[in-house]
Order: C-alpha cells, then structure tokens, then sequence
C-alpha cells in the first residue's frame, strides 16, 4: 500500500470513529483517538464541508459536534447501561451534573459526594426539586454514567455505582475542557429554544450536505423525507455520491424508488443493531417476514398518513398482535419470559426497534411496513441431495436476501 492510500485509509476509519464515538478521549479511545489527532488537519474541513459538523481536537479529546437531524429522523435518546431511555428526570440531573462540574471550585478532581451538594445547590437556585429517595439517586447514577462512557469523567477511587447504593466515596477526574463541548451550540443568552434544533441559522443549509447527512446518520432515508433539491441531487449526482460515502466513511449507497439506504458492510457505524440476537430482535425480524406474508403487499402499495403519502403497507394493530401471538408460541421455549408474559411490551419493543431502523412508522392504527423491510426476509434455500461432495456444505436453510428493495426498481423505476 503506498503511502498515500495508507493516509487515505486511516482517514477513513478515523472519520468511522468519530460517526460512531462522537466524543473520544485519550483515555478511554486510546487507538481511535491517536487516528484522529494524526488526521486532524483534513478532518476538519472535510467534515465541515461533507456534513456541516465541527470537529474539536484537543490534547486529550475529540468531539465532533453533530447538526442538528430533521423531525422525521428516528430519535435516539440517550440510555442507561440497561438499554432502557432516559426520562425527562434523567434529562434534569444530565444538566445539573454538568453545570455543577462548571464550577468555578471545582478542580481537575472531586469527590462525588461534594458534586452531589453542587448539584442541590444548583437544582435549588433553579426552582427544581430533587429529593433524596433511591428512584432519584438511580437517576442521578445514570445521568453521572454516561459522563464516565462519553470520558467527561473517570473513576478515579471508588465508583459511582457504590455511592448509588450504599453512600460510599468516590473520587472523579473531570476533563473540564470537553465539557463546553458537549451541547451543539452554547445555552446562553439563547432567548429561542426553537434554535436550537437548527443547524445554523446564519447559513442556509446546502441539499447536497443535508443528503449526505441524512444518508450517514440514518438507516434508511425515506424518499418523501427529502427535500426537492435533495431528491435533484439524488438523481443528478449519485455516482459521485456513491464515490464520496464509500472513500471517506466506508459506506456503499443502495438507491431505490421508496428511498435510500447507505449501509455499512462491517457493521461498526449503527448505533441500534438489527437483526441481532436477543428475545425482541428475533421477534422485530420474524415480524417482518410474518406481515409480508399475511398481507401480501404489491409493489407501489402505499399509505397516507397525517397528510403524507408513505411507500409500504399498514398492518393493523390486531393483525400485529395476531402474527406476534403465534410467533410467541412457536418460540415460547427461547424467548425471554418476562415479555412472554406480557405481550403488548413486546409489541411495542419490537415496533420501536423496527421504527429506529427506519423499516416501520407506527401509527395511532397498526405499523407502516416500509418495503425496504423486504431486504430482510428469510429466502428458503433447498439443500441439494446428499452426497460425500456436499456433505460438508453449510446446511443452513436460510440466508438473507441481497439488500434490495421489495420492488427491484432503482429510483427511476427501472428494473435493476
């Protein structure tokens, strides 16, 4: 490899580092890190000028600070090490915390119970009530957690998971210089929330940045989600396109008449894995398979929804449970027993992951399943008859399809 291809090729898997990891430090991303301090003189400007993001370079952190993504983008709040999302009361102790490790006495380390008095102090001159019960103190855990996997704080003596449950000590080592860098823009003397949510209200945003934006950040990008000028550049500039996904992050550009989906081969980039394993996952990915078949969907089926023509089929709530009842059944023996035994909780884990990945809405009437769903059917594969030649052949009887849309078309309509 010349010297050349190899910059070109650490490059790219800095760039994949920080999609992934927006926020890296020395001492938690020690490898990943050491890329992107190296490439920092062309990932700058080349994430500004691709995405419309800021990278910060520090001694000891990165941060690519994100745009904003639009409203129809699937959300992705912030979780705890359950895997279960932030509540609005999370949220609150999220910006305590921060703000309470701004002060102007703390230093590079502090003991958690003296944050803790910050914290009331601080919640105090905000008009919020905290109160001192285990529910609070759990959130206030998961809240000073995800500080500890982001790199803003490090267990220094002692751990905050101690502290949660029997008050014991713990030191923390801040790296303050990453924590102004944590909200895209600064929160004072912000006088409109609603500004908050825009990229940058100075600049008008360019389509071929938002595309490339919405293809890098989203599994699926839904062609009525893109603007005309975004859908113009679509179809004028999809080989560069192509060309400008793969070279810099990695990622191949698969383009039909519903919409577009640029993937990532090695699956490093997601932050929502599917298909995978576990109880609801396998349920999400045989849900599928299990609509497709019981509704039959022709290509060019679509739904309106508030307004909006939507490619897919609706499956109806009852039909959802319905499918989702005897897939329970066939697989009671593996499934985990708690969602077993609560049915609707399964609905809604499976919905919600099929909605994170892009491949269903949920409606106020059942599931839009978006064609694209199709990519992940099972196809039956029939094993040739035994002989000592194939006896060693994989016997597995089913693989995915090829990632292709239910109807075949590339977005002109034309058979690919």
């Amino acid at each position: 490899m010349t010297t050349a291809a190899h910059d070109a090729d650490e490059r790219r898997m800095a760039a994949r580092a920080l999609l992934a990891n927006p926020v890296l430090t020395a001492y938690r991303h020690a490898e990943e890190f050491a890329l992107v301090r190296r490439h920092a003189s062309a990932l700058k400007p080349a994430f500004g000028r691709l995405l419309g993001y800021a990278l910060v370079v520090e001694s000891g952190f990165a941060r690519l600070i994100k745009a904003p993504l639009p409203a129809q983008a699937p959300v992705r709040p912030a979780r705890r090490s359950s895997g279960s999302e932030f509540t609005p009361r999370t949220y609150t102790y999220l910006a305590l915390v921060c703000a309470g490790l701004l002060a102007r006495d703390v230093g590079e380390q502090v003991l958690l119970s003296r944050l803790v008095e910050q914290i009331r102090a601080d919640a105090a001159t905000a008009r919020i009530t905290i109160d001192d019960t285990l529910a609070e103190r759990r959130d206030l855990v998961a809240a000073i957690d995800l500080l500890l996997a982001w790199g803003v704080l490090t267990e220094t003596d002692g751990t905050v998971t101690a502290w949660g449950e029997r008050r014991e000590e713990a030191l923390l080592t801040v790296t303050r210089g990453l924590l102004p860098h944590l909200v895209f823009r600064p929160l004072h003397p912000l006088d409109r929330p609603d500004l908050l949510w825009v990229a940058d209200p100075d600049e008008p945003e360019q389509p071929r940045r938002t595309l490339r934006r919405k293809l890098v950040e989203n599994p699926l990008v839904h062609r009525g989600d893109l603007s005309d000028a975004e859908r113009d550049v679509l179809r004028r500039e999809r080989t560069e396109l192509t060309r400008v996904l793969d070279e810099s992050f990695g990622l191949t550009l698969e383009v039909r008449a519903e919409g577009a989906l640029a993937y990532d081969d090695d699956a490093q980039l997601t932050d929502v894995v599917f298909p995978g394993t576990g109880t609801v996952r396998q349920a999400a990915l045989l849900l599928i398979d299990a609509l497709i078949e019981a509704l039959q969907p022709s290509p060019g089926t679509e739904v309106t929804l508030d307004g909006r023509t939507l490619p897919g089929v609706l499956a109806p709530w009852h039909v959802v449970d319905d499918e989702l009842a005897k897939l329970a059944q066939v697989h009671a023996g593996v499934w985990r027993t708690d969602v077993l035994d609560h049915p609707l909780q399964l609905r809604d884990e499976a919905a919600d992951l099929l909605k994170a990945v892009g491949l269903c809405t949920v409606t106020g009437e059942g599931l839009v399943v978006h064609p694209a769903a199709a990519r992940y059917r099972p196809a039956v594969r029939l094993a040739p008859p035994a002989t000592r030649a194939n006896r060693r052949l994989d016997d597995d009887a089913q693989q995915f399809q090829t990632p292709l849309f239910t109807d075949g078309t590339d977005e002109g309509g034309e058979p690919t």
